[in-house]
């Protein structure tokens, strides 16, 4: 294997932090051949699907990516912007706002980049701009607050790999949850109550959270559990009585049974039991996408109004509103102490010293 290097080191470089925003990914086009490249790449990850590698293979091949990529480039013309899909647009405003803020602290001793797991731009070459770079030491921080093994620690698996192929490691740091943050939870908190200010409040507000299989839990992945502590000291917050507000969990595939209760089958039985109006937040989102507003803001919305709903709210991920990026630039804060950001020696002493060795520059 040949290792990468640092092409353009200088001895007079100064070593830099860098703060990685890593999300989940999106294709680079609503067309079927972009999203066949995109799934390909999602679906085959195995911490995404926990199927022997032959037989997920076959599936996958064989029936997933002949059919799945028509319906989901159809579904992502939905939501797709002139400037690209509303998840990459999200993040990269999200990665900008915090170096800003990092910057106005740090100077440039601090380089702030963004990253997808799936798609572009990749981890791998992000890392790789930033080594160039200089940076030494490295924050990954991926915008999951609940840990979950098919998003978290696969974005450990991407920067792992990449690292394997690298002669020069920079210190690594990586936060893997932020699900009881209090900034965070005040961040969610305050979001809602500017909606019910300005559109009243409805019967029940429901949490809504990306499914997993529930193998998956019984195996020891400690998503659910998070997933319930965020709502539960949301709702704490919020001053939400029993009977308020509700967990539920979306975004299901295949025939297995995932966590529950379903979001679509709670909308759908809603009406009949009386509940005629919801909001809708999703606490695992850390940005708008495919999955909430076309999934949660469109089609379930739909069954919740042709079940005999009469009024149905999708209340907006946190994005890049200026309390969500206070909540990460207190989440990075705490994850960057014990490294020094201060100058030690003069960079030009630093490079004549490595001349006088042999070095060429």
């Amino acid at each position: 294997m040949a290792f990468r290097g640092v092409k353009d080191f200088k001895h007079s470089q100064q070593g830099l932090t860098g703060v990685l925003v890593t999300n989940l990914g999106t294709p680079d086009a609503p067309n079927t051949s972009a999203l066949r490249r995109y799934l390909k790449e999602f679906l085959w990850d195995p911490r995404v699907v926990e199927v022997p590698r032959p037989i997920w293979w076959c599936i996958l091949n064989g029936v997933i990516l002949n059919i799945r990529p028509r319906r989901s480039a159809a579904a992502y013309r939905e939501v797709w912007t002139d400037d690209g899909s509303p998840l990459l647009l999200h993040t990269r405003d999200q990665a900008e706002q915090l170096r800003e803020r990092l910057k106005a602290q740090f100077g440039d001793q601090v380089m702030v980049e963004f990253a997808m797991r799936y798609g572009n731009p990749s981890i791998s070459s992000v890392i790789e701009r930033m080594q160039q770079a200089g940076v030494r030491r490295l924050l990954v921080l991926p915008l999951y607050p609940q840990y979950s093994g098919a998003t978290t620690a696969s974005t450990f698996d991407a920067v792992a790999e990449d690292f394997r192929k690298r002669r020069w490691l920079p210190e690594l740091r990586m936060i893997n949850h932020y699900h009881d943050f209090p900034p965070y939870i005040e961040a969610l908190a305050a979001s809602i109550e500017r909606h019910w200010e300005a559109n009243g409040r409805a019967d029940k507000l429901l949490m809504s959270y990306h499914g997993v299989p529930k193998r998956y839990l019984l195996q020891g992945d400690p998503y659910f559990c998070e997933c319930h502590k965020t709502s539960r000291l949301l709702a704490e917050r919020l001053g939400l009585g029993e009977g308020e507000w509700m967990t539920t969990f979306q975004s299901r595939f295949g025939r297995e049974e995932w966590l529950k209760p379903y979001t679509d089958h709670t909308l759908k039985a809603m009406p009949g039991e009386g509940i005629k109006s919801v909001q809708i937040v999703c606490p695992g989102f850390s940005s708008d996408c495919l999955e909430t507003i076309e999934e949660i803001g469109q089609e379930n919305r739909d069954y919740f109004m042709e079940a005999g709903g009469e009024r149905y709210e999708y209340i907006p991920a946190l994005n890049a509103e200026a309390q969500h990026i206070d909540a990460l630039e207190q989440l990075v804060h705490q994850h960057l102490q014990g490294w020094s950001f201060a100058v030690t020696e003069d960079p030009e002493k630093c490079r004549e010293l490595a001349q006088a060795q042999g070095a060429i520059d």
